[in-house]
């Protein structure tokens, strides 16, 4: 048995951030039925808005697989009435649409739950339900990554900020979504009532990136991003082989990691060199470490090094390209990804995995996304 067998949630949601969250829902068992309006959720049609003539959607089909989709013109009373029927039945509404809007549909939290006093209210939004922008649009790039100050903190002062890739913002910000939705239903568990529960862009990257701001909060400042070949730690840093691979050397404890790495560079004579003897002495001579690292690592392919690496217990670990996380025989064998149907019925289609496994249960997606609208007949005679 699945974790949220005979659960139901409605969906709201457009693009990527309440859809995924709904999708992880289903994935665990739950009932989850789509709303969208008679022109379909923009991310059916993502790789056209960028220019592409491709009528294939691999993200929208990721995070709307196993859900029954309806369309509903919410700009009537009676697709709104008919919300309100499948709301009557739900345990949990999700939806990021804005405050503003969901207010003018009747559909924010006040007017849910003074309707539905049992119904677990989950919205995500960019910037919240307080505060002067709660109704600007909020997508990852700006509300998750620029915002918080996460893409300014990633390169050296000078430049240029890094983009997101897509999504990325969005799915963490889904996680914490479905955490909340799941401690509210306990919560309900005890007292009956259902809930709120307010995710934002914005605050999902304040606390992606809280290690930087705590220090911040307490100090009134954070030490700049520096080069690579500058990193204040020379042992947590990246570094290319010979072969032109990249790989990270994660020694988070400087002084235990220290003499395995000598040992798989064969640089023991290091350990002896006053500049980096002690972890005092490498901070003050990172530039030069760095150097000399550089060097060596360039004499040899990665392959090498990872058996030296292994041979040493020096923690590290490769870049990879997606094409080699895609066929990562590691990720396969912990599940991060699943063949699942097609949009209504199409081919089979690899892609990735919910981050949460549960021993013993299978949690395959049991149907693709489906097509825009394929169930509303159904769904809604359901009703009657």
């Amino acid at each position: 048995m699945r974790p949220l067998e005979g659960y139901r949630v409605v969906e709201l949601g457009i693009w990527v951030a309440a859809p995924a969250a709904a999708a992880m829902m289903a994935d665990w068992g739950a009932e989850v039925i789509k709303v969208e309006s008679p022109g379909g959720d923009p991310n059916r049609y993502t790789l056209k808005h960028v220019g592409q003539d491709v009528d294939s959607a691999p993200p929208f089909e990721t995070d709307n697989r196993g859900k029954r989709g309806v369309v509903l013109d919410l700009r009537t009373e009676e697709g709104r009435a008919d919300l309100h029927r499948l709301l009557e039945r739900a345990d949990v509404f999700v939806t990021n649409l804005r405050p503003g809007a969901l207010e003018r549909l009747g559909l924010d939290p006040d007017t849910l739950r003074e309707r539905h006093p049992a119904l677990v209210v989950g919205t995500l939004t960019g910037y919240g339900w307080t505060g002067a922008e709660r109704d600007r649009a909020g997508y990852d790039v700006s509300a998750f990554w620029a915002r918080p100050g996460i893409a300014a903190m990633l390169n050296p002062v000078g430049e240029p900020p890094p983009g997101i890739r897509p999504g990325l913002g969005d799915r963490t910000a889904a996680s914490n979504l479905v955490a909340g939705v799941l401690a509210a239903l306990l919560r309900r568990e005890r007292t009956g009532e259902g809930g709120v529960v307010d995710v934002s862009l914005l605050r999902s990257g304040t606390y992606a990136i809280g290690n930087d701001l705590a220090l911040q909060n307490f100090f009134g400042k954070r030490g700049r991003t520096r080069p690579r070949t500058e990193h204040e730690s020379p042992l947590y840093n990246s570094y290319r082989a010979g072969d032109g691979r990249w790989f990270w050397l994660v020694g988070l404890e400087g002084n235990r990691h220290w003499p395995g790495v000598l040992a798989a560079l064969g640089r023991e004579d290091l350990g002896e060199d006053e500049r980096f003897a002690t972890g005092r002495a490498r901070r003050g001579h990172v530039r030069e470490l760095i150097a000399v690292f550089d060097e060596e690592f360039g004499r040899r392919p990665l392959p090498e090094w990872a058996e030296r690496f292994d041979a040493h217990g020096v923690w590290w670990a490769p870049v990879q390209t997606l094409a080699e996380a895609s066929a990562d025989p590691q990720a396969e064998a912990v599940g991060a990804f699943v063949e699942q149907p097609g949009m209504g019925e199409g081919p089979v289609l690899r892609t990735v995995a919910t981050p949460v496994g549960f021993w013993g249960v299978d949690d395959k997606p049991r149907a693709g996304a489906p097509a825009l609208g394929q169930h509303t007949a159904e769904v809604l005679g359901e009703l009657d």
